[in-house]
């Protein structure tokens, strides 16, 4: 449940994505006289998005939901919205019941334009195109199959939906209004603990639901909606969004100023630049992770007192009715764009207000960074075993390779067969399942050359080796078995080495990437597995697919071909090490959703069919689809030139142009 209502909110932020430019039309249609008709012209176009959050949000869920981000998943989106919502009109529930318009449920007259009944619209849409969009009708039908069902089961379905409505809707109207009133009869109180909830949920995932009851037409409040279409009741409309600009633009760049003047010396220069660069985005933009996961799970108790901090600015602004409004995010641009609306009440307060939150935010990290001797970014003590590796004296003999002292190394540095309970690979990372990963030695596992190290929790820990996972896999399971003896770690032995860099780059030469297939581009930071997306192994991108042909995204040669075959790793001609991993955890599958049609040492060229793969299989498996490319010798890479990213393309579409040093 928690991983489906994440997905939610990260589909939420393409119809969310939209809003900044509603609040450009408005908010510049009001910094303009209000007799010129252009002013008057821009403001209707705003509002024209505005008035269809609802229809957004329905389409929003219905592709990001959808396994393969389909637009045939967003028209489902459109049609399974607009059933209800044309079905129970007032004048149609007059004709079911047989009665006057005048005497229809007022609840069915706020039915249209409620972000609730979008949700719901686009999460059935979503569903059934992952169940429907590869459905084959029979001979007679055939038209119909596929992704053109989909659009036709959203009706179906949507009727019988809109005949439980017919009867729920008012209850649950009146319910939702009810809570709305509730928390509005709160006043600074409510907001206050919205703003402190808000954050709280932010690691979860969870904060876009919490979000859309209070800032759209979920409940009655639409605090969004009628603050830029100008509604509501001044300084009362905006109460959930005002506070957040002191945060934003003064406390959190101030917190982050607290957090490096906290830094050890040696480490106040990375400091430096990771603070500046959130504390920038915080302010300008509204964007806050950057700042929040920099201390978030490393100094939680800071981050439950910004939570604190968070509910005390947005009680206060409401308390004194200082209001402001935002589409995106409570930053720079967003206060400009709102202050001259005419709903908005002395915004300029909350940058006074702003002033004493950065003091406030200053002193109460520093406070607490100290007394706590919390763990913030640039804090972290120096010493063997955390940011270098220690060396393991282990046994060994001439028949021993590079695989197998690794392998010897990391079954010393967790404890040995005392402590390991199964031993797994993928393409990259051994899974390890121990009896206790609090016992493990990562110094000197990071000594044996692992790339990194994810320790899931008491009992799961992953380590990144590279392409050549599988013979550490192997080596390690016949130490297992055998039930072989640890060897020593050497506390104060030199780091371990990096491997020199390969004799054969090609210096200064450009090698043009392509689209592995046809699909939604990504950025590599938005694959759903931290090893990837936190570039563990390398930079790259990936396609969400929407078929199965696996193609060549550069010329090179074949360098591997995994047993498991679901990975593919090509040599280019000027010496880059590139993987097509295709899927997530499709290493557990064996290899049976793949037909693999190149082997080893052969010679190939962007857009050669590297193998097909059965996506529906994958997915039916529970397995992500997402197609990687990545360059795992980045040591050679100079720059990297994107062609744009979070598009759809074909297969064999240009990507990036990657330039050797």
């Amino acid at each position: 449940m928690k991983s489906y209502l994440q997905r939610m909110g990260r589909s939420l932020q393409l119809p969310v994505a939209v809003l900044p430019a509603a609040a450009l039309l408005v908010g510049v249609g009001h910094w303009l006289p209000a007799k010129w008709a252009v002013a008057q012209f821009l403001q209707a176009g705003g509002n024209a998005i505005l008035g269809q959050l609802a229809l957004l949000f329905a389409v929003g869920l219905a592709l990001g939901m959808s396994k393969d981000k389909d637009g045939a998943a967003a028209l489902a989106g459109v049609v399974a919205y607009f059933v209800p919502v044309s079905v129970l009109a007032p004048a149609s529930v007059a004709l079911l019941k047989n009665i006057k318009v005048t005497q229809v449920d007022p609840s069915f007259s706020a039915l249209s334009g409620n972000v609730f009944i979008g949700i719901i619209a686009g999460l059935i849409a979503a569903a059934l195109y992952n169940r429907f969009h590869e459905t084959k009708l029979p001979m007679a039908l055939s038209f119909f199959s596929g992704k053109r069902l989909v659009p036709i089961m959203s009706a179906l379905v949507m009727l019988f939906v809109t005949v439980l409505l017919l009867f729920v809707w008012p209850p649950v109207y009146e319910a939702l209004v009810a809570f709305g009133k509730f928390f509005v009869g709160l006043g600074a109180v409510g907001a206050g603990l919205y703003g402190f909830f808000n954050r709280l949920l932010i690691p979860t995932g969870l904060h876009q639901a919490l979000n859309s009851v209070f800032w759209f037409n979920v409940a009655g409040i639409n605090d969004i909606g009628k603050f830029w279409a100008n509604q509501g009741v001044k300084g009362i409309t905006g109460m959930y969004m005002g506070g957040f600009f002191p945060v934003m633009m003064f406390g959190l760049p101030a917190g982050a100023l607290a957090i490096y003047r906290n830094a050890r010396p040696e480490r106040k220069k990375e400091t430096a630049s990771l603070m500046m660069a959130g504390a920038f985005a915080s302010f300008f933009t509204g964007v806050t992770e950057p700042l929040e996961f920099s201390f978030m799970f490393v100094a939680w108790p800071l981050y439950v007192i910004h939570a604190v901090f968070t509910g005390l600015s947005l009680g206060f602004a409401a308390f004194m009715h200082w209001t402001a409004g935002f589409t995106f995010s409570a930053g720079l641009v967003d206060f400009i764009l709102s202050s001259r609306m005419p709903i908005a009440n002395v915004p300029y307060m909350l940058l006074v207000q702003g002033l004493v939150m950065a003091v406030i935010y200053y002193f109460g990290f520093n406070f607490a960074i100290k007394k706590f001797n919390l763990m913030t970014p640039g804090r972290e003590p120096v010493e063997a075993g955390a940011d270098e590796g220690v060396d393991v004296a282990i046994d060994t003999d001439d028949s021993d390779d590079k695989y197998s002292i690794q392998a010897k190394k990391i079954y010393t540095a967790i404890g040995g067969k005392d402590n390991i309970t199964a031993i797994d690979n993928c393409t990259t990372r051994l899974r390890l399942q121990l009896k206790d990963t609090d016992t493990i030695n990562k110094g000197a596992i990071k000594g044996a050359g692992a790339v990194g190290i994810n320790v899931l929790d008491k009992a799961n820990l992953q380590i990144v080796i590279g392409t050549e996972v599988q013979f550490v896999a192997d080596a390690l399971t016949k130490l297992y078995k055998e039930g072989a003896p640890v060897g020593k770690i050497t506390d104060n032995a030199a780091p371990a080495q990096a491997a020199p860099a390969s004799e054969d780059i090609n210096s200064g030469a450009v090698d043009t990437f392509y689209t592995p297939t046809a699909g939604q581009l990504l950025a590599i930071e938005d694959v759903n597995d931290p090893t990837f997306s936190q570039k563990m192994l390398g930079d790259g991108y990936a396609v969400e697919p929407s078929d199965g042909n696996v193609v060549s995204p550069v010329d090179g040669e074949i360098a591997t071909v995994f047993p498991t075959k679901h990975a593919i790793g090509i040599k280019t001609d000027n010496g880059l090490e590139v993987l097509v991993h295709m899927g997530l955890d499709t290493v557990e599958l064996k290899g049976k959703p793949f037909t693999v049609n190149v082997s080893e040492g052969q010679k190939v060229r962007h857009g050669d069919v590297l193998a097909t793969a059965d996506l529906q299989a994958i997915n039916q498996a529970g397995k992500g689809t997402t197609m990687i490319v990545i360059i795992t010798n980045m040591p050679a890479v100079g720059y990297m030139k994107f062609d744009g990213l979070a598009r759809q393309v074909e297969n064999d579409e240009e990507v990036v142009k990657v330039t050797l040093k």
